[in-house]
């Protein structure tokens, strides 16, 4: 096989009436180098042939279960053969999904939550270490340019030790018991079956976990958890206050809510070191307020001079012309296809390159999730992240 050609993917999940799947697929399609070759986008059979027709693939490679798509791929020869599967499912084929395929021996992007359990996530982790397979995890927060940006001056000092870090993730739209009257994606999320035993934690806080984690580099020691289930009937938690003690004495504040009215997609981390202080907001995602000790506060600009490598060559535009949310996802499938291409030349991807949330990243969450939730349920409250 060579790694000079467009690399080939197939999709799980993410067909009609879907919401994450069409990010997903525009994102990989962005920078000319994924195409999307093959599916089973529902698990509904007809819904998942009708929308594969949608995105015109071919009758062969249209599949109504990933089942069949699995199979119909291990019968191919292997230069026909896709190069990686993307999961954009709900939660509770995760798992199922992603061991299939790498036991098979596929590359696999997953979107979080990664699965529901940690027994789940550590069966994946060695897997992927068994088979030498690449496995993405779509924190997509992560490929911001400033998120990466961020992760460089914390990680090189230049706002000295850290002391302190609050994280926050507000939205709205469950501020209403939506998922009583018809809507897809609030009913799968709350509902403990498909989604997990977190709501609003595992659906924005393993997000509001993953940014923190990426760009400070800090573990959590231990969680002092308060969860609320505050819409009518619900049994999931969709507002979430959290307190961390994490390595080095650092304390820090993790916030995620999804009954705030009047946040739509809220998400902020600040990161307060000896000698300054870092400020970024998903929201306004090309700008980074750094203010050092004593002097005014300073905004750097996605695109704009000064930035590392890193943020520099996640940047697609030129200063002042806005990126946003689908790049940022596309930098996540660019980090993937880099590690992918490496292997498949039989060699091994830079680490500047190869720049995405792994297997091992996506684990740390689920198991931050279930600490948040033992947290949460004791009258200890102060619980070791193990």
């Amino acid at each position: 096989m060579t790694s000079n050609r467009k690399l080939r993917y197939a999709m799980v999940g993410g067909g009609r009436d879907a919401f994450i799947g069409a990010v997903h697929r525009k994102a990989a399609a962005l920078d000319g180098q994924i195409e999307l070759v093959a599916a089973a986008l529902s698990a509904n059979p007809d819904k998942a042939r009708a929308s594969g027709r949608d995105l015109f693939l071919p009758d062969d490679r249209n599949h109504g279960s990933w089942q069949d798509l699995l199979a119909d791929e291990l019968k191919r020869p292997a230069h026909e053969r896709i190069d990686f599967v993307s999961i954009v499912t709900p939660n509770h084929l995760h798992f199922p999904v992603a061991q299939a395929f790498v036991e098979a021996g596929f590359h696999v992007v997953c979107d979080k939550p990664l699965v529901h359990t940690s027994t789940q996530a550590q069966a994946l982790v060695d897997a992927v270490k068994r088979q030498g397979t690449v496995f993405g995890v779509t924190h997509n927060y992560t490929g911001y340019p400033l998120v990466r940006q961020m992760r460089d001056m914390v990680r090189s000092g230049v706002i000295g030790s850290i002391r302190k870090v609050i994280v926050e993730y507000h939205q709205g739209w469950l501020a209403t018991a939506v998922e009583a009257t018809g809507n897809k994606q609030a009913a799968w999320r709350m509902d403990p079956a498909l989604s997990g035993l977190a709501g609003a934690m595992g659906d924005i806080g393993s997000h509001a976990e993953n940014l923190m984690a990426t760009v400070t580099g800090l573990e959590v020691e231990a969680i002092c958890a308060d969860l609320a289930a505050t819409g009518a009937g619900r049994t999931l938690d969709d507002d979430a206050q959290i307190l961390l003690r994490l390595k080095g004495g650092v304390r820090a504040a993790l916030l995620a809510s999804q009954i705030c009215i009047g946040s739509e997609n809220d998400l902020r981390l600040r990161v307060f070191g000896s000698s300054g202080t870092l400020d970024w907001s998903q929201e306004n995602p090309n700008r980074l307020t750094h203010t050092p000790l004593g002097e005014t506060p300073r905004t750097l600009t996605r695109g704009g001079p000064g930035l590392c490598e890193a943020a520099t060559r996640a940047s697609r535009l030129p200063a002042g012309h806005p990126e946003g949310f689908i790049e940022a996802f596309a930098n996540i499938y660019l980090g993937v296809a880099a590690d992918i291409r490496a292997r498949l030349a039989g060699g091994v991807a830079d680490a500047i390159d190869a720049d995405y949330p792994t297997v091992e990243d996506g684990a740390r969450g689920v198991r931050f999730i279930e600490k948040v939730l033992e947290s949460a349920a004791s009258d200890q409250k102060w619980t070791a992240m193990e």
